[in-house]
């Protein structure tokens, strides 16, 4: 027996601190929830389960920038279908003037009428809003853009390549400066040389339109594009064209780069529509007037049907993220939540050996002092 040096006591001392720290951590994991409390207890299992986190908290954000677009959606479809309404009073109003039954009084007081509802849909247009941003005012369009400052791209449709286009007009005019005929150039135009070879126009391509000064042009496939020209770009208009397929409202719906959804709304104006100088005060105004009412309605119902379209898709949206937010929570729990009944079991056996390895210490303690009896 040995009274300098107790081994005894140290071995005891030994297991009883390595007791206690696993009970120190067993109680960290009961009392936080967590089974990797620090970096120390699962290094590859924390680095995956913060990635993991991230896009969980991506995700989650997601969903609500897919709800704001759904909202969007039917903010703008509200809007238009108030628009709606009032283009199908101006089409009865235009079958009514039409008629020889009416009087040219009578037909001014429907073009007051008339008048008041354009000013109407003007302002519609114009005034709605989501967050502070306008959002049926061209905003979210997509843009083109033109070498000559007196000819603007007002609306193409998706049909239409981006790229670069070269586009020849004869234009005439009307004394008060708005366009009074216009058609393609058979003119061949000569490329820019610093510029790629320019996208064609289908070869059924044509001036379908003239309303004001804006000119449309429609070809095969939905091919679609309206053209502002100003009585100062002279009556042979060559113009040059970069469609950029750019301008739409970028939705983020997802937690990584390039997860968007583009929401195109195209600019709900009288000149889109065809119908900003229709003139009900006159017999062959009505009648001009009633064959652009059905082009009018057509344009908004295009537009209210691709809006449909990004809301069914913006809600799928939703779903899907719900079931991924879903799923990676569940990963993310096994990986850093802890199995309370497991953890107890552990904590239990743990604090029977913390209370042994104290009694066993006590016990190495007092061996030292059984040396006096041999000295009696």
């Amino acid at each position: 027996m040995k009274i300098n040096f107790n081994a005894s006591a140290v071995i005891a001392t030994n297991s009883m601190t390595r007791n206690d720290n696993r009970l120190q951590q067993s109680l960290e994991r009961l009392s936080s929830g967590l089974k990797i409390v620090h970096a120390k207890d699962n290094p590859s299992g924390l680095a995956m389960a913060k990635r993991m986190n991230a896009q969980i908290e991506g995700v989650t954000q997601a969903t609500q920038n897919a709800g704001d677009g759904i909202s969007v959606v039917e903010i703008a479809d509200g809007a238009l279908a108030e628009v709606h309404e009032m283009l199908q009073r101006i089409n009865e109003l235009a079958v009514k003037s039409s008629t020889e039954s009416l009087t040219s009084e009578d037909r001014e007081m429907i073009q007051v009428e008339v008048k008041q509802l354009k000013e109407e849909i003007s302002r519609v247009s114009r005034d709605t809003e989501f967050n502070g941003q306008r959002i049926l005012d061209g905003s979210f369009d997509l843009k083109g853009y033109t070498n000559n400052e007196n000819v603007k791209v007002t609306y193409y449709s998706d049909a239409v390549k981006t790229g670069y286009y070269q586009v020849g007009l004869d234009v005439t005019y009307k004394a008060d400066g708005t366009i009074e005929e216009a058609e393609l150039s058979t003119t061949p135009l000569t490329p820019d040389p610093a510029k790629p070879a320019p996208v064609p126009l289908p070869g059924d391509a044509k001036v379908t339109q003239v309303d004001g000064n804006i000119v449309t042009i429609k070809g095969s496939q939905n091919f679609e594009l309206k053209l502002r020209i100003d009585e100062n770009a002279g009556n042979t208009v060559a113009v040059d064209m970069e469609i950029t397929g750019f301008g739409s409202m970028d939705m983020q719906i997802g937690a990584n780069e390039g997860q968007q959804l583009d929401i195109i709304i195209p600019e709900v104006s009288l000149e889109n529509m065809g119908i900003k100088d229709i003139d009900l005060s006159t017999k062959e105004g009505s009648d001009d007037a009633l064959g652009r009412m059905g082009e009018a309605i057509h344009f908004v119902s295009a537009v209210r049907g691709r809006l449909g379209a990004y809301q069914n898709r913006l809600e799928h949206t939703i779903n899907t993220l719900d079931i991924t937010n879903e799923n990676m929570t569940g990963a993310y729990s096994r990986i850093m939540d802890v199995d309370m009944a497991e953890e107890m079991t552990e904590y239990t056996t743990l604090q029977v050996l913390a209370q042994a390895s104290t009694s066993m210490l006590a016990q190495a303690n007092e061996r030292p002092s059984q040396v006096l009896q041999l000295l009696q």
